[in-house]
């Protein structure tokens, strides 16, 4: 094309070089505030905006097609018009600012969460108004959008010059503009055939490279597409023979006894002699508590006094780890005992979220009120569905007069209201004469950390040490108000996180980033001691329903954590893509494209190495995630167990 003289590859051009700078600055920005957990030499520096440049050239293909479709079948009158390049010209000002804005997002994303944008930002479109109300208490976002405005205006005018004279140079013919749209649309379809969420930035290695190297943008989108995995489809596979054998082996325990005829059907009898304990449960679920945050864990702030405390008269388990990264997964985990299967946690398939053998339905068949209390309100992330599905009534902010309420923000009620709800229904239970379970969701330690004030010395709103603190002081208070209460002897009383407070590292599972606390406090019932076994959230049930000596038919997958205890524990972790077993010193990771991957010294030095399906910690990986998934797909965890064809 001589000197480049048509109008609209030369307008187009303008607005995708300017979104090529934007991507330029952001990752370098990224790059900046994580250069040494990056690792980066020379060769490594030029791969990572090599590969950058590859996923920006791919977004920018398949959003720059809707615009290129009008400039190439735009009338010639209506192009000259003044209007209409007055349209043009603002047009540039609007993606400028949204260039502006998806930079600002990324960046605020990337310091919550360690990565681009992901599964984590398709499930914040959902949930728009708790996400908004978040943003607006946590950060200036309207001087702040403001800023971004005047800065895409004063680019504009700055531009308007050569922005003009594209505008004024030579049309393409319409032969020319279906030429240069074909074109474009191959190139579209070339990249749709090569690129993707794992390539060219591939797996394994350091994680922040990768993440780096990624434009957030295009991830977002292709997360959107595939949030869901097929495991068969994407993951490493063994014959369903030997699944069988490496799964019982795994779930099996010295009181239990196989019932199903799949051999892939993990349902099992457990057995408990004498009578069961008949004690009321109550489960809270802190959000976001990582155990680096408590002082018994080693943390000198002084944050957590109470849980602290707690722990000395507990029965606490010192290597616990969450399965996931979100709270829907920790909830999917401690409720199914399941593990964190690929794509989207059972809590928000939609359609298929309930009907489950779950806690709570197995506390429910023992004549137990089963109640889920959550300090927000219930349909985001699907919690009501969910647990209204599988045997629970729902107790959440939409239920609780504001009169109830002494402090709300965008995620809810703060901890304290929560638990003045919990003890008003043991009272209400308690005095029907009826065993309660119930499990509990917070949602103060989370951002933007505002709490009641005057309960801590942190002001609200400063940071997540100031709302640990004050989740800390809320359970204070909590048990202090319980022991009074007529129920309190004869109420175990469990404490663990749904996750931790960030799970990204320079590994894909970074296993150290998923540890959290675990305490079953039940004074002159449970004594106190340390179990140092390796475990994670789906032990949690199996555990629970052994300390309360209950006999049922169980489809977990975790183990009862207080018996065999001789055998060596492990811990299933995992995002929305990798799949992990933790042995207590090595790590197999599964990932798409059926890669196998083994981490030596998890903990430490954590070398990394591919391995094959003959690997032993490989096969027990995908033994685990293999026949969770046939669990889910053939009906096999449902309650009460019914065929297929019935679900």
């Amino acid at each position: 094309m001589p000197r480049l003289r048509y109008a609209q590859l030369r307008y187009l051009s303008i607005i995708l070089l300017a979104w090529l700078l934007v991507f330029f600055l952001t990752r370098s920005l990224l790059l900046a505030s994580h250069f040494a957990d990056a690792d980066l030499g020379l060769p490594q520096l030029l791969r990572l905006y090599g590969v950058g440049l590859v996923y920006d050239l791919g977004f920018l293909l398949y959003a720059s097609l809707p615009l290129a479709l009008y400039l190439a079948l735009c009338p010639a009158a209506l192009w000259k018009r003044r209007g209409h390049q007055r349209l043009l010209l603002g047009l540039v000002g609007l993606s400028l600012f949204a260039m502006l804005f998806t930079a600002v997002a990324e960046w605020l994303f990337w310091d919550e969460f360690g990565v681009r944008f992901n599964f984590i930002a398709v499930d914040y479109l959902v949930y728009s108004k708790e996400v908004v109300d978040n943003i607006l208490e946590s950060y200036p976002i309207y001087p702040l959008l403001a800023v971004l405005a005047i800065v895409a205006i004063g680019t504009t005018v700055a531009l308007r010059g050569p922005i003009q004279a594209a505008l004024d140079a030579p049309r393409l013919s319409r032969a020319q503009a279906a030429g240069s749209l074909a074109a474009l649309l191959l190139l579209a379809g070339l990249d749709a055939a090569l690129v993707d969420q794992g390539a060219p930035r591939g797996l394994g290695g350091n994680a922040f490279q990768r993440e780096l190297a990624s434009n957030g943008p295009f991830q977002f989108f292709a997360a959107f597409r595939n949030n869901e995995l097929d495991y068969q489809q994407f993951y490493a596979t063994l014959p369903q023979p030997e699944i069988a054998g490496l799964l019982r082996d795994e779930v099996s325990e010295s009181n239990a006894r196989f019932l199903g005829q799949d051999p892939l059907d993990i349902r099992r009898a457990i057995d408990h002699p004498g009578a069961p304990r008949r004690m009321n449960v109550v489960l809270v679920t802190l959000e976001s508590l990582s155990a680096k945050y408590l002082g018994s864990f080693g943390d000198t702030q002084g944050l957590t006094p109470n849980l602290d405390e707690l722990r000395k008269h507990s029965l606490a388990f010192t290597q616990f780890y969450a399965t996931g990264t979100r709270t829907d997964r920790g909830l999917e985990a401690i409720t199914l005992s399941m593990p964190p299967t690929p794509g989207r946690s059972i809590v928000k398939r939609i359609g298929r979220e309930s009907g489950y053998a779950s806690l709570g339905q197995q506390f429910d068949a023992q004549g137990y009120d089963s109640v889920f209390i959550y300090g927000g309100r219930g349909y985001f992330d699907n919690m009501n569905a969910f647990f209204g599905g599988n045997g629970y009534r729902i107790v959440d902010q939409s239920s609780v007069s504001e009169a109830e309420m002494a402090f709300q923000n965008a995620w809810g009620m703060s901890d304290e209201d929560i638990y003045a709800q919990t003890l008003k229904v043991a009272d209400a239970d308690h005095a029907a004469g009826k065993a309660f379970f119930l499990q509990l969701m917070t949602t103060s330690n989370h951002r933007p950390y505002t709490y009641p004030s005057g309960r801590i010395d942190i002001p609200s709103g400063r940071g997540r040490e100031g709302a640990v603190k004050y989740t800390d002081y809320a359970i204070g208070q909590f048990l202090a108000q319980a022991r009074k209460k007529p129920w309190f002897a004869n109420t175990l009383f469990v404490f663990v996180a749904d996750h931790t407070a960030g799970s990204a590292g320079k590994e894909d599972l970074p296993v150290a980033n998923y540890h959290i606390p675990l305490f079953i406090y039940a004074p002159g019932v449970v004594a106190a001691r340390e179990v140092d076994r390796v475990a994670s959230q789906i032990d949690l049930a199996p555990t629970l329903l052994g300390l309360l000596n209950m006999n049922y038919v169980s489809t977990f997958f975790g183990r009862d954590l207080l018996r065999d205890e001789g055998r060596p524990g492990r811990a299933l972790i995992g995002n929305y893509q990798h799949l992990g077993l933790f042995d207590g010193h090595d790590l197999a990771i599964l990932s798409p494209r059926r890669a196998m991957r083994r981490h030596e010294d998890a903990l430490g030095l954590s070398h990394e190495s591919k391995v094959g399906d003959r690997d032993s910690l490989v096969r027990r990986d995908i033994a685990y995630y293999e026949g969770a998934s046939h669990a889910f797909q053939e009906g096999l965890i449902a309650w009460p167990q019914r065929p297929p064809s019935a679900q």
